[in-house]
């Protein structure tokens, strides 16, 4: 859809002005000279008559400018995203398997993604920077200069009516929008390729290698160290001061004569 919007309102776009000549013998003058231009805006080749207040002679003259390769780059890209899109939806409800089988089709996705988000970046720059040079080249006062009679100060030449830019505005912004909208998307159909979830898989192989080198260091349940310690026997056991042991169990403390 917003690559509809896009190629719509700049493909089917026309326009034009209108100039008011009045010259001083108002039998010359020319109150309403219309000038129509359309896509793919090859001012060069607007031609239009006008006055030139000497007499009934009148000059040929055309528009300047040649900004058709901007506005035609920028609605091709436009197509061409639409069609792509179309394909897309088709093979993602019906040819599911085929699309993931060998995970080729993620792959092509997503490179045609980023190439595709790549070019709406550069397509919505170059028409914009040409919109900006159409809107100059049509603007009224700038077409009267092109006239000999505007020249002359007993003439009076005013602009009657600018043309109309709102949808060629309209077109730039959907371009820079759907530049938004598939680089947006590269995140999704990179997740799609796989890579995604291959990239979260060393941190679980890492805690269960930490998790045995630390059950492999040593540390036992069992006794606190060979000196003395408590075992699961019950018995608590002591160097005695003579270097014999001394013991302690669960049936009380030993005879006198076994302490000496």
């Amino acid at each position: 859809l917003f690559a509809i919007f896009a190629f719509a309102t700049c493909g089917g776009y026309s326009g034009g002005l209108r100039l008011s000549v009045d010259c001083a013998n108002k039998s010359e003058s020319d109150l309403n000279i219309d000038i129509a231009f359309a896509y793919p805006f090859r001012l060069h080749q607007v031609n239009f008559d006008a006055p030139t207040c000497e007499g009934k002679r009148r000059e040929k003259l055309s528009l300047i400018g040649d900004f058709s390769s901007s506005a035609e780059f920028f609605v091709t890209i436009a197509v061409f995203a639409f069609l792509y899109s179309l394909a897309a939806t088709v093979v993602y409800i019906f040819f599911q398997n085929k699309y993931r089988e060998n995970n080729r089709g993620p792959l092509i996705d997503f490179i045609v993604t980023v190439v595709f988000s790549f070019l709406w970046l550069v397509s919505s720059s170059a028409w914009a920077k040409g919109l900006s040079d159409v809107k100059i080249a049509t603007d009224p006062d700038e077409v009267l200069l092109l006239m000999s009679a505007c020249k002359q100060q007993s003439n009076k030449c005013l602009p009657v009516r600018s043309p109309v830019m709102s949808s060629l505005n309209t077109s730039v912004v959907f371009g820079f929008l759907n530049f938004i909208l598939w680089a947006g998307n590269i995140w999704f159909v990179f997740k799609e390729t796989g890579w995604h979830s291959s990239g979260q898989r060393h941190p679980p192989d890492t805690m269960e290698k930490q998790s045995s080198s630390y059950n492999q260091g040593g540390y036992n349940q069992d006794s606190y160290g060979p000196a003395g310690g408590y075992n699961q026997s019950g018995s608590y056991g002591q160097v005695g001061e003579y270097g014999q042991s001394q013991s302690y169990g669960q049936s009380g403390p030993t005879s006198f004569a076994n302490q000496i």
